[in-house]
């Protein structure tokens, strides 16, 4: 059974909660001030605390921060009869797992036991004690230490062996460094590990990223100008080409770059010199430089959108990063590293997630690769304040909401059309079919609270079809 400690000071009422909770087969112990309550809590052996808000002049926001730094994973429902928005708010910001605002009236008979209010809050205390459950089956993996400055490179699989080896050879040398990949893979990670491993790592990384500049202002950014050079030239400008000169400069999303850009971004790669925008003086340079880019540029120069010899000229080492649904392998250590990064931050700072939600995280196609997964991530750190990361979390989580998860899903469709005209992929109708309908199902059978006639009826299919689709799709409510 469930064991609760009520933490209560209107005696009556206690009684009332007491004798409607153990019909529910929840088993309950009272306490009628805060320190009885917290010496209770912290001795160990309750499931779930429910405290009232107020206890004479003191406040249960202090129980909560007590016992929770003792016990990061005991749940703390708080009750309270002051309907404010700025309650529940201040004890969700202190970590209590859940909020119940107690009825407006009662009475205290057998027939009130039965009332609406009590199956919620017995559903909202058996939910609280499963998530307590959970923690205590789940194991941390060996190694979740984030003290390493910055983000990481994550990954045990062969995939990843074969990048990091990529990477060492190419940070040995100073050639020209071209990094393809899916939006979200980690890029911007490869040239900061080129750089870091190199030679020129005690000089400057300057970073350009080419498609969030207007082009107008691209060429000013990369090479300066002189004082004149157009209208808003106040006063000379130090392009990034020279801020990097014996360094390295990252050209980032170089597949978005203008045709005329590009033109004289190859003049400077041939002749190692570069001129200001208005200016006449030649200046040398000494710079390495790494670019990047999801777009297919065979493609792009096929089409004519993108020069051919400066392709060549980039593509003097090429690096090629996987895709995450490509290493799934991968998927537990990046989620496991994300939550220990980002938990203390969302106010967990010992974030549990269930093997269940693991595999969940498994089984999505990614899209968004490596950043969505840090987003699903942080989300899902938000929606579980602190307790333990179920499957029902990581659905809410992950089902798309805004129009730049449908940009994701669009770039998706485009890299995978990519190859296919490359011949590197066959059935790209499958493979975006079985995507949507995994998303489909997956929202619905979370937002039916697992219901499967409830969510088959929404679909319009029949409930052994549901059944079937939600077997198939590895989306079956753990436990069913």
């Amino acid at each position: 059974m469930t064991r609760v400690l009520i933490i209560e000071d209107e005696k009556s009422f206690a009684r009332l909660l007491q004798r409607s909770l153990e019909r529910e087969e929840i088993r309950v112990e009272l306490a009628s001030t805060l320190d009885e309550g917290l010496a209770g809590a912290q001795s160990g052996g309750f499931d779930v605390v429910v405290a009232d808000l107020y206890l004479g002049v003191r406040n249960a926001l202090e129980l909560i921060d007590r016992v929770r730094a003792l016990n990061p994973y005991l749940p703390i429902i708080i009750m309270t009869a002051k309907h404010t928005t700025g309650t529940a708010i201040e004890a969700t910001k202190h970590g209590a797992y859940d909020y119940f605002a107690k009825p407006d009236a009662f009475d205290f008979d057998d027939q009130s036991l039965s009332w609406p209010w009590v199956m919620e809050l017995a559903e909202m205390i058996e939910k609280a004690a499963e998530s307590k459950r959970l923690t205590a089956r789940v194991r941390l993996p060996e190694d979740t230490a984030t003290s390493e400055p910055g983000d990481r490179m994550i990954g045990r699989s062969r995939a990843m062996q074969d990048l990091f080896k990529a990477i060492g050879r190419a940070a040995a040398t100073d050639v020209t460094v071209l990094i393809r990949g899916e939006t979200g893979t980690g890029k911007e990670l490869v040239a900061r590990a080129l750089y870091s491993h190199s030679a020129r790592s005690g000089q400057p990384l300057i970073v350009v990223n080419c498609a969030a500049l207007p082009e107008n202002l691209l060429e000013s950014e990369m090479f300066g100008h002189e004082q004149g050079a157009f209208t808003d030239a106040r006063a000379r400008r130090i392009g990034r080409f020279e801020q990097a000169n014996h360094g390295t400069i990252f050209l980032d999303e170089i597949g978005d770059m203008s045709l005329p850009l590009q033109q004289k971004l190859l003049r400077v790669l041939q002749e190692k010199t570069i001129e200001r925008v208005g200016g006449k003086e030649t200046i040398p340079l000494d710079a390495r430089v790494i670019a990047a880019t999801h777009r297919n540029l065979e493609v792009a120069v096929q089409e004519n959108q993108f020069r051919q010899d400066l392709y060549f000229r980039l593509n003097v080492a090429l690096i090629q990063l996987p895709a995450l649904r490509e290493r799934p392998e991968d998927v537990p250590d990046l989620a496991w590293y994300f939550l220990q990064k980002h938990g203390a931050e969302l106010g967990a700072t010992s974030p549990i997630i269930t093997p269940e939600a693991i595999a969940l995280l498994q089984q999505q196609p990614w899209p968004g690769n490596v950043r969505q997964l840090r987003n699903v991530v942080r989300k899902a750190l938000l929606l579980a304040r602190g307790y333990a990361i179920s499957p029902e979390v990581i659905r809410e989580a992950y089902a798309p909401h805004s129009p730049a998860v449908d940009q994701t899903f669009a770039e998706y469709v485009s890299a995978l059309l990519a190859q296919a005209r490359n011949g590197e992929l066959d059935h790209v109708q499958d493979t975006v079919s079985e995507m949507v309908e995994r998303e489909l199902y997956a929202q619905a059978i979370q937002r039916a609270g697992g219901d499967q006639s409830k969510a088959a009826r929404w679909l319009g299919v029949s409930r052994p079809t549901m059944l079937d689709r939600l077997t198939k799709l590895g989306l079956r409510p753990v436990g069913s």
